[in-house]
């Protein structure tokens, strides 16, 4: 069913600009060439033209709409949240290597890093011991007031 409406809309699609091409401008275009005599001439084939790209622009628009449409009926609704959902559901958090790529979806990796133990805080180290001091500078004189 998709194929053939992918189909039918790429034929109504070179039709469409085929039929916007023919038809007559102020610049010229392509419909811009021959003279008098044809078989058609001048306000019947503006009509015509006209006509013809009124339909195929609604074909155009309908077949459009009908592929998104048909399209939507595949598609089932999902959460961003439960994708990939963990296989151990109810246990606890495993451990994993560092190399290896965390699995789930963002909310389960955020909860398996709040369930893991943190490791042993290590103390912080001393600050270092003040260097001595220089020896201390000499007074200011005071200037007289």
């Amino acid at each position: 069913m998709q194929s053939v409406l992918i189909v039918v809309h790429l034929l109504v699609v070179i039709a469409l600009v085929a039929v916007v091409l023919l038809q007559r401008s102020e610049g010229g275009a392509l419909g811009a060439g021959g003279g008098g005599g044809g078989f058609m001439t001048g306000r019947g084939q503006a009509n015509a033209l006209s006509r013809a790209t009124a339909i195929l622009a609604t074909l155009f628009f309908a077949s459009a709409l009908l592929m998104s449409i048909i399209a939507g009926w595949n598609r089932a609704p999902r959460s961003l949240i439960d994708a990939n959902a963990p296989a151990n559901v109810g246990g606890a958090a495993t451990t994993k290597k560092p190399d290896q790529a965390p699995q789930g979806s963002l909310l389960d990796q955020l909860k398996t890093m709040e369930n893991q133990t943190p490791a042993a805080p290590t103390a912080p180290a001393a600050p270092a011991a003040p260097a001595t001091p220089a020896a201390p500078a000499a007074p200011a004189t005071d200037a007289p007031k």
